[in-house]
């Protein structure tokens, strides 16, 4: 077998844009994989070559922190304990459960026995795995199957896409695998979006899934994201998800599950603002939700009072669609993006943490919430290097503070940054911030204990872990910076703060202040070290770094 990489193409939610999964895609040396897999089928060995790209899909995924989607042949899933036998040490040694794999079951599905697939893929499901079935609409996979299988997610074939949405047969379609869905629980997802519009229809017709490169291109190696960062949604604190559920719940008109539809009806006719009932057992935990338009519908049409007053609401009810308080806006609407057709607007039931019913959110309230917190979380970002102001690293250190942690606080800037304008020009300049930025980035991104900040011009704020202020250092310090081709060097001043070394973020930054001081006096890339309530300043870096050649 050829030389291969992987690319990992990321798995967005069409309506929060978050990242869902990751699909890993093996790249050869030259040609593409259908020629492997094309060779490999000529000499005999197509599964056993398609059970290896399976297995190194999974070790070249590095993070076990992203769902991941691995594709394998339909024909390698009717030998299923061959396939198990690379996938589980592969597993193992990436430190991955199964329920964090999804398999994508490829065409083609012609040709193979019915029953080896079925028991196939139930052994994959015995062992944990998920299943996915790819290229619906364009290849030759049997609704039969989907029907038979009803597995965790059907891909729409990337060639179906080519008609969305000026293709009216096309929309119908999807349309109808939507409904299919819906009323299954798969979850669909779109394959190959390009274009604005295509995804603005995928969301209106309630596709929960998108991947293509309209969000992100594929990348060689595992790419990062980070969750965005939100400072305040109307005075109230809010985190990566946006507002809490707890922040935006109204009562919820609650009756027993045993009561009758003319008893749902007059509440209805007599609260005109009562948008649900939800029905209760005993112990106040949901056990249906009545919506009021469909309910409505159903017993006051011809005969319908007749037919259904006296009989139990839940005859028109659906199973909850249940959230805990204490979750986010944006956990929220990925709970509930796979729903499809007319419930895809309905309350949602809050829980408390045994599950009793405390109330409702409107999904119309929970998606302007989100909006407005991304407009302020956008607002905050430094347009240069799009990074967060000072308020990220100020909660930050307050939290530490109050939870008793022992952290670092360090404070970055460029060495002669006006004379680098100066002589090199303010655009070179700004490609000099970005490129810092961007480093500062990627380091918040793989150290989980790490916070970063533009505080403005050449000027970072950045809080650390103790065992990351050194890879801080490393990143940031040891690394040659030029602009034009000449060097410029970089000060670090890093305060390293005890339990109850300092009492506040204001304390910390004065403390900064003459630390900053020394490390500019060293006239190189440098980096000092101190600690509040002692002068000891530590210089752990003074050298000039060289360009590179």
């Amino acid at each position: 077998m050829p030389e291969l990489s992987y690319a990992f193409q990321p798995m967005l939610s069409t309506r929060t844009g978050r990242l869902l999964a990751l699909e890993a895609l093996a790249r050869p040396g030259t040609g593409t994989i259908h020629d492997v897999l094309r060779d490999a089928a000529r000499a005999g060995q197509l599964v056993e070559v398609d059970i290896e790209l399976a297995a190194g899909a999974i070790r070249a995924a590095t993070s076990a922190e992203v769902p991941l989607h691995v594709n394998v042949l339909a024909v390698t899933i009717t030998r299923s304990d061959e396939l198990l036998r690379m996938l589980l040490p592969a597993l193992r040694a990436t430190g991955r459960r199964q329920a964090d794999v999804t398999v994508e079951v490829t065409p083609p599905f012609g040709g193979l026995h019915r029953s080896a697939l079925l028991d196939g893929l139930n052994l994959l499901r015995e062992q944990g795995f998920r299943i996915a079935f790819d290229g619906a609409g364009d290849g030759d996979l049997p609704l039969s199957i989907i029907a038979d299988v009803v597995p965790d997610m059907v891909k729409l074939d990337a060639y179906l896409l080519h008609g969305v949405p000026g293709n009216p047969a096309v929309v119908a379609l999807i349309e109808a695998l939507g409904h299919l869905a819906g009323r299954t629980g798969i979850r669909l997802a779109a394959v190959g979006v390009e274009f604005e519009d295509q995804l603005a229809l995928l969301s209106k017709l309630g596709v929960p899934v998108a991947q293509g490169n309209l969000m992100a291109s594929a990348q060689v190696g595992m790419p990062t994201y980070v969750a965005p960062e939100i400072t305040r949604l109307d005075g109230v604190p809010v985190g990566p998800g946006g507002p809490l559920v707890a922040d935006l719940i109204h009562p919820a008109v609650t009756m027993s599950e045993a009561t009758t539809s003319e008893q749902v009806r007059q509440v209805f006719v007599e609260s005109p603002e009562v948008t649900s009932v939800v029905l209760v057992d005993s112990g106040k935990r949901p056990r249906w939700s009545l919506d009021r338009s469909r309910f409505l519908l159903a017993v006051t049409g011809p005969y319908g009072h007749a037919l259904h007053a006296s009989k139990p609401a839940a005859r028109h009810a659906d199973p909850p669609r249940t959230i805990r308080a204490d979750a986010s806006s944006i956990e929220l609407l990925e709970a509930v993006g796979e729903t499809e057709g007319a419930r895809a607007g309905d309350d949602v039931v809050v829980v408390d943490g045994v599950g009793r019913c405390v109330g409702i959110v409107r999904l119309t309230e929970v998606m302007r919430g989100v909006a407005e917190a991304k407009v302020e979380q956008a607002v905050a970002l430094n347009p240069l290097t799009r990074l967060p102001g000072t308020g990220v690293v100020t909660r930050e250190i307050d939290r530490r503070i109050e939870r008793g942690d022992m952290f670092v606080v360090s404070w970055l800037d460029v060495d002669a940054f006006k004379q680098v304008n100066d002589t090199k020009g303010f655009a070179a300049g700004d490609d000099l911030i970005r490129a810092i930025g961007r480093a500062l980035s990627d380091l918040a991104a793989r150290l989980p204990g790490t916070r970063v900040a533009h505080v403005g011009g050449d000027d970072f704020l950045v809080v650390t872990d103790v065992d990351e202020a050194g890879t801080l250092a490393a990143e940031v310090v040891d690394r040659p910076w030029t602009v034009d081709d000449s060097t410029v060097s970089v000060s670090l001043a890093s305060l390293v703060c005890a339990v109850g070394s300092v009492g506040s973020y204001r304390e910390a930054s004065r403390l900064l202040a003459p630390l900053k001081s020394r490390a500019k006096q060293v006239g190189r890339s440098s980096w000092v070290l101190g600690r509040p309530k002692s002068d000891r300043i530590d210089v752990l870096r003074g050298r000039v770094m060289s360009a590179p050649a």
